[in-house]
């Protein structure tokens, strides 16, 4: 399965507004207005699947289990992938460089 997260100055068929800057779309027609020099300004295709039991997504999220930020357009479009993460962690005001690699026991 494949989408596409892009601009939000762009929306076709079945378009999701994620914010007023962010959009996703998962159907061909964004495809082929980026082939034909149109479609949304800044684009990221994404391609892959990942699957959860029934309620286990909302299960994990209680659990606190996913660190969740404000979708950031500077992050999404300008930030280079090996530091996205890093830069989305910095949003809620932790900086993963001091976060140990180890377990404690007390």
């Amino acid at each position: 399965r494949g989408f596409v997260l892009h601009s939000a100055d762009w929306t076709g068929e079945g378009s999701l507004k994620v914010n007023d800057r962010v959009a996703l779309t998962a159907s061909l027609d964004v495809l082929k207005a980026i082939a034909e020099g149109g479609g949304p300004k800044e684009s990221v295709l994404a391609l892959g699947y990942a699957g959860w039991g029934a309620g286990q997504l909302e299960s994990e999220l209680v659990q606190n289990a996913w660190l969740s930020v404000p979708a950031s357009p500077k992050i999404i479009f300008d930030t280079p992938f090996e530091q996205r993460w890093r830069e989305s962690a910095k949003l809620i005001g932790i900086d993963l460089n001091t976060i140990s690699h180890q377990a404690g026991h007390a």
